[in-house]
């Protein structure tokens, strides 16, 4: 198995990586939307094996102060080969010169990202267009 990270949206299939977050399981994602808010990131990285993505994360950056790393996704078949962890170092490269790195994770993978220096933030808060469904998730207390 030859695992290659790429780089390029062009070579995306959208309804195929809204297939992966599914399956991940992260939930239902809109191909359109997916593609906007890739297209709409600082920094991407696709893993596939053969032609089959099995793999995507994306870093905003404001160049400087702050990056938010979010989407960190692999298909169930392929987790425990390093492979978040390899998307995760690549982002965090083209990041380290900002003065904070912030990441959203799912509930219950805290852990993973505390081997790349992460910690729980005390202040963090959010607004979610769907509350009901994030307080069901577990990201936000619940009111």
């Amino acid at each position: 198995m030859t695992i290659e990270m790429q780089y390029d949206l062009k070579a995306v299939c959208w309804e195929k990586l809204a297939d992966l977050f599914e399956k991940a399981p992260l939930g239902k994602r809109d191909p359109h939307r997916l593609r906007k808010v890739f297209e709409n990131s600082r920094y991407c990285c696709f893993l596939y094996d053969r032609n089959k993505i099995i793999g995507a994360a994306r870093a905003l950056s404001d160049g400087y102060d702050c990056a938010v790393i979010c989407d960190v996704v692999v298909l169930p078949e392929y987790q425990n080969q390093h492979l978040g962890s390899r998307m995760i170092r690549y982002l965090l490269q083209h990041v380290a010169d900002h003065n904070k790195v912030i990441l959203y994770a799912a509930p219950g993978k805290e852990e993973f990202y505390q081997r790349f220096s992460f910690r729980r933030m005390t202040t963090a808060m959010a607004v979610f267009k769907d509350r009901k469904k994030a307080e069901k998730m577990g990201v936000i207390e619940k009111t």
